[in-house]
């Protein structure tokens, strides 16, 4: 059984993504059409199943104040269970009241291309979705040259990581667990969510490796 799954994993996770790869902001990502259609190619017997939530028979399942999706892809009689916040266009939970079925569909979608990926299939994809979020309240009241620089450093997709400020704490709770990983793997998976100027960069690779520090 263990070499079947193996197989499974080592066939999908060979399967060429790159044409099929699109963008969206500075985020990469593989549709769950085409990831459903390149499953059901290599595996056609291959099955999904979008859970419903026992007590209200919806498919999707709530803690009363926010709700998720709960979808599985069987491959060769393995199943993997992906879990998916149902959220806006900013990636936040959206209220459990203000939840309609075109958001539910889009997480469940979204959520098998995820199921998928645990098989293997673009699951490179998905590499860097643990790192901390970034917080998306207001910012201060500023003059209105610095607000207009705000606005021209979102356009990009970033959001400038400022020492002290929310984002900060949370990035600096993610290199103590991971620092493992080590400095270039942590600065690339930061890059992708901050804009990080030179002397915040010589913080992180302090934090990271405390003996480069002068």
């Amino acid at each position: 059984m263990s070499n079947q799954i193996k197989s499974v994993f080592a066939t999908l996770s060979g399967v060429a993504i790159k044409d099929k790869v699109e963008r969206k902001g500075n985020i990469d990502y593989l549709s769950w059409a085409y990831a459903w259609s390149l499953l059901k190619q290599h595996y056609p017997t291959a099955q999904r199943i979008v859970y419903e939530d026992p007590a209200t028979m919806w498919n999707y399942f709530s803690d009363g104040r926010t709700a998720w999706v709960k979808v599985g892809v069987i491959v060769e009689g393995q199943e993997h269970i992906d879990y998916l916040p149902i959220m806006d266009f900013r990636n936040q939970a959206i209220p459990v009241d203000r939840i309609n079925q075109f958001e539910v569909n889009k997480a469940i979608q979204r959520s098998t291309a995820k199921a998928i990926a645990m098989h293997g299939l673009g699951l490179q994809l998905w590499t860097g979705e643990d790192i901390p979020e970034l917080t998306t309240s207001a910012p201060a009241p500023a003059a209105p040259k610095k607000a207009a620089a705000k606005k021209e450093q979102a356009d990009d997709g970033l959001i400038e990581l400022v020492k002290g400020d929310a984002n900060w704490e949370k990035v600096v709770k993610y290199i103590e667990t991971n620092k493992e990983l080590g400095l270039e793997k942590i600065g690339k998976q930061l890059v992708r969510k901050y804009r990080i100027r030179p002397a915040l960069k010589k913080e992180i690779a302090n934090l990271v490796n405390p003996s480069t520090n002068e």
